[in-house]
């Protein structure tokens, strides 16, 4: 069946080179069945819609029963609408896009460049218009709860019994507070030691979803990364005050088996932190640069890594195995060609180590 899968992926793709033909603009997305066992979930960010859009065959090849985004789906950074609508249809109608698309549900979060402005904060003037633009880039239904509310952030609990995963997405941008650009070191900002990343809502939100979860894997999905702290990029670090009370959080609820997946950085890693009170080693998955990466340095400093940075383009595959006591995930980076470049097995039936 594999065989015959990727004759068929072969084909649709060597077809797509001619042209966008009947073939392509017939193909369905595929929605999401809530209830469907999710095993392979596919995942990245930082997708320049101007570049190449190659890697989609690659992510194909994994047949993932789900595509997550994490932000930067388009470079929009702009407050024409018109414009930034016209950056999502070219991604939308991609052919490589769109035959993931009919193999795969799609959900997603956005970074800054998607939202509107780089680095943006909630002073974003479009943000609504931005908001309104991207959920249909995702197709989200009109009746879904996002599209009541303020921000992009959702939450999905897909699967049955005990092999339900809960997939929580967080909005770092509007309600942002503002960073200070830092003129005297060689960070970019300041750190704003009293200010916020998710809003009051959202961290209301944010702990009802933790608390007394059925889930027995929580995968949350932040544009920025939680853990590393070094670089002088954005990060979560920047509001260190926030960062603080995400990571109590985690420990408060006692959530099940969570691990942490990034984007916006340019580069892939994986970062690893243990935490008083959680008995489970802490994973942040950073994959980014579906079509440009960073290509400054070729290491920076990371207290947290686990294994080595890549600085190739690349896309995030996370494979989970339910059938053991608890679920055992095998985390690789992939990048053209569907070259595994990283791997690492979480096992939450071990203690930390």
């Amino acid at each position: 069946m594999k065989a015959l899968f990727n004759l068929l992926l072969g084909v649709l793709f060597s077809i797509s080179a001619f042209g966008q033909p009947k073939t392509l603009d017939n193909l369905e997305a595929k929605t999401l069945d809530e209830t469907a066992s999710i095993e392979t979930i596919a995942f990245g960010s930082c997708n320049n819609q101007e570049k190449k859009q190659s890697m989609w065959k690659y992510i194909c090849r994994n047949r993932p029963d789900l595509w997550v985004w994490l932000g930067d789906n388009i470079y929009g950074d702009t407050e024409n609408m018109a414009l930034m609508a016209s950056k999502y249809e070219k991604v939308k109608n991609a052919p490589g896009y769109k035959i993931l698309k009919s193999i795969s549900p799609v959900i997603g979060i956005w970074d800054d460049h998607d939202y509107g402005v780089n680095d943006g904060d909630k002073n974003y003037p479009r943000k609504i218009e931005s908001k309104n633009l991207m959920l249909e880039f995702l197709d989200v239904p009109l009746d879904a709860d996002v599209r009541k509310r303020e921000g992009d952030y959702q939450s999905f609990l897909l699967g049955e019994g005990e092999n339900k995963v809960k997939i929580i997405l967080l909005d770092t941008r509007y309600f942002r507070d503002t960073l200070t650009a830092d003129t005297i070191s060689n960070q970019r900002y300041i750190p704003n030691r009293t200010g916020d990343v998710l809003g009051d809502v959202q961290w209301e939100w944010l702990e009802k979803e933790l608390t007394n979860s059925d889930a027995r894997l929580h995968l949350i999905g932040s544009s920025i990364q939680v853990i590393s702290e070094e670089h002088f990029f954005e990060k979560w670090a920047n509001f260190p005050l926030a960062r603080t009370r995400f990571l109590d959080l985690l420990v408060k609820t006692k959530v099940k088996n969570a691990v942490i997946l990034s984007g916006d950085r340019h580069i892939a890693e994986i970062s690893r932190m243990d935490l008083q009170g959680l008995d489970y080693s802490l994973y942040d998955i950073t994959a980014s640069g579906l079509t440009h990466t960073y290509k400054g340095k070729s290491e920076e400093s990371n207290r947290w890594r686990s294994g080595k940075l890549l600085q190739e383009k690349n896309f995030g595959i996370i494979k989970i195995n339910w059938s053991e006591e608890e679920p055992i995930l095998t985390i690789e980076v992939r990048g053209e060609d569907n070259d595994l470049f990283m791997e690492q097995q979480i096992n939450f039936n071990s203690t930390k180590n």
